[in-house]
């Protein structure tokens, strides 16, 4: 019998923590399959930190390190330097990227680090409890912003693939989601020019994945995916917003 469809061999049998209907669990696939494609698992580097995803050490079949909360762009920074030739990424939430680790996403940027983070966007604080996030829409209830966000009080979300798009070491940096077919193609192409433009010298690459969280949105899996599509890509949308082969941020 022809197989026509199996498993990544980038990732491990360990099954999966995440709770139903969570992205992580696709975007792992996604980006499984472009290390395979590649021919980088043998050879790539993956750091996860604090969140969600802090135990993708056990799911990714490359090598992994764990980093401290929002340390993961310095850990990464560090080990592409030592291993220059080694593709090197980091798997982050928005927790943790866009509020204690801004410094350190920002500044990697900056820098040029050779380096490729996946940015898991959910809109919340996933493995914390469901506080408000960093990347929380105006009026979106959270164990923290029980009647909404509030603009007047909190500001408004952080759009970070806008704010990396600014930046000149920024190679290449897209918008992506994974609620349906069509996107999750989309994805897995922004990822595979992410980690190829890594392997070219090209410069800092950074994918964005609008992610549902049905557990803390209190939500079905159905109705989170829908979520996402309805109410997150009008406040984020999806697409390029910056790759140095076309010239500057759009």
């Amino acid at each position: 019998m022809a197989i026509v469809y199996q498993k990544s061999k980038a990732l491990t049998d360990k099954e999966l923590h995440y709770c139903p209907g969570c992205s992580h669990g696709i975007i792992h696939k996604l980006v499984a399959e472009v290390l395979e494609e590649l021919d980088l698992i043998d050879s790539a580097i993956g750091i996860c930190p604090v969140g969600c995803s802090v135990f993708a050490y056990d799911y990714f079949a490359c090598d992994m390190l764990e980093a401290a909360h929002g340390r993961a762009p310095a850990v990464a920074t560090g080990v592409k330097r030592v291993h220059p030739r080694s593709p090197v990424f980091t798997y982050q939430g928005d927790g943790d990227l866009a509020s204690i680790g801004m410094g350190e996403i920002l500044h990697a940027a900056i820098r040029g680090e050779k380096i490729t983070t996946i940015f898991v966007n959910n809109a919340i604080y996933g493995m914390t409890g469901g506080q408000m996030a960093p990347t929380t829409l105006i009026g979106q209830k959270t164990t923290t912003s029980p009647l909404g966000r509030d603009p007047s009080h909190c500001g408004g979300p952080a759009h970070m693939a806008e704010l990396l798009a600014t930046v000149e070491g920024a190679a290449y940096v897209e918008r992506v989601a994974v609620y349906d077919i069509p996107r999750l193609n989309q994805a897995k192409r922004a990822i595979k020019t992410a980690f190829e433009m890594q392997m070219q010298g090209a410069g800092f690459t950074f994918v964005e994945v609008l992610s549902a969280c049905p557990t803390n949105w209190g939500k079905t899996p159905l109705e989170a995916a829908e979520w996402v599509r309805k109410e997150m890509v009008p406040v984020f949308p999806l697409g390029v917003t910056r790759d140095i082969r076309k010239g500057a941020a759009k």
